[in-house]
């Protein structure tokens, strides 16, 4: 019985990744969509989706319903499963890191507190994440089929290693991702080998998270500029693919030069993104001073929440809404996205006062007067960490029957 099973398994393996992805992003809520997507019968779409839902990996409703206003068949819904398999995903930031287990459709189910302590010895502090993601593991009882992890810095390609993590005490180039696996094998996750932790940069990892579940879904060209806790980073996905160069080096836009004059960078110039327009620039523009108690990004959000209309805190959030506007018009200009999503500080800075930033882009840009390129706040909570996990589903969402390798 395995064995038949296990062969019409392989003979619809072609089909199988594609329509996996179709209900992981949402994109196949039924199964007369997922016919139509993957341009096959509506026997094969039935025998596709029959096959991933004995893998666990969707449900499949056993009654067909029609949607409101619609005409013909009824179809059956489908969705991911709730209960099925999770990969762990792990964050590290200037301020601390956080573990969650995330299940297919972006969805997180289970995550520890943040933790505010990062180690100078990168070993130990993904060695402490990787505990905590085990601990989860352990109290859900999910099956673990893989594990991703961001990092606020460029990661080199092919050795993942994390080249300018300037706001963590961590030496340069240090081999995260050799220390990630190593990390993994030690806290006992069920069935790490060399494919099972992926590693990259925390903005690159939050615009595919956008791009696949939230305010980048259906961008052919979309563009992310996030402030994270500290300093400015950008990523770019490319019809669903993220733009990474020649070596995983690619969208380092928070070294935009956009106050010549400004405060010097950390790279060695002056007036970088970087430093005018992150959660620090912001509090110092205000006359505040940062406190230990709880990270930058949450101070920072706090006064633009809370006290948006005393005239220091606007006049900052205008400041820091121009330098942004700048080197958004630059990137515009060089890169013609059709969409921009904000994260950070940057997501409440544009929610705030959305035009001022749209008006400064139309203002410095040749296509974005043109264009009018959409500039929206990301949409999801966490989302870097639900990038991460994208990583370590994506070898499952190239191929469903690779979970059949682990399984018992």
């Amino acid at each position: 019985m395995t064995q038949t099973r296990t062969t019409r398994l392989e003979r619809g393996r072609s089909a199988l990744g594609p329509a996996l992805e179709l209900v992981h992003t949402g994109r196949a809520p039924t199964r007369a969509v997922l016919t139509t997507e993957l341009g096959v019968t509506r026997a094969t779409a039935g025998a596709v989706a029959a096959e991933l839902e004995a893998l666990g990996l969707i449900t499949v409703d056993s009654r067909p319903h029609a949607s409101a206003g619609s005409q013909g068949r009824p179809s059956h819904r489908l969705s991911v499963n709730e209960n099925g398999p999770v990969v762990l995903a792990a964050q590290i930031h200037a301020d601390g890191y956080r573990a969650a287990l995330v299940g297919l459709g972006g969805r997180i189910v289970a995550t520890t507190p943040s933790c505010g302590i990062i180690p100078a010895d990168p070993a130990q502090v993904l060695a402490e994440v990787v505990e905590a993601g085990a601990a989860l593991l352990r109290d859900t009882g999910r099956r673990c089929l893989g594990a991703g992890l961001a990092v606020p810095s460029a990661v080199a390609e092919p050795d993942g290693e994390a080249l300018n993590p300037l706001h963590l005490a961590w030496p340069s180039g240090a081999p995260v991702r050799e220390l990630f696996l190593r990390a993994l094998a030690d806290a006992g996750i069920p069935g790490v080998t060399e494919k099972i932790g992926f590693t990259g940069n925390d903005v690159n990892l939050g615009a595919l998270a956008e791009h696949r579940h939230g305010a980048g879904r259906g961008a052919r060209h979309l563009l992310c500029v996030a402030s994270g806790h500290r300093g400015v980073g950008g990523a770019l996905v490319l019809d669903g693919r993220l733009h990474s160069g020649s070596s995983g080096l690619a969208l380092e836009v928070g070294h935009l030069t956009v106050h010549p004059e400004g405060t010097p960078c950390h790279c060695g110039s002056r007036g970088c993104l970087d430093v005018e327009a992150d959660p620090l620039a912001f509090l110092v523009a205000a006359g505040r001073e940062p406190g230990p108690e709880v990270s930058l990004l949450h101070q920072a959000g706090e006064l633009l929440r809370n006290e948006y209309t005393d005239p220091g805190v606007r006049a900052a959030a205008d400041l820091l809404i121009d330098r942004l506007g700048l080197g958004l018009a630059g990137l515009v200009n060089i890169l013609n996205p059709d969409r921009i999503i904000l994260g950070g500080l940057h997501r409440a800075l544009v929610e705030a006062d959305p035009e001022r930033l749209r008006a400064v882009v139309a203002d410095r840009s040749l296509w974005g007067r043109s264009g009018g390129v959409p500039i929206l706040p990301c949409s999801l909570d966490h989302n870097s960490l639900v990038g991460a996990a994208e990583l370590a589903w994506q070898p499952i969402l190239d191929d469903p029957l690779v979970i059949l390798d682990g399984a018992a």
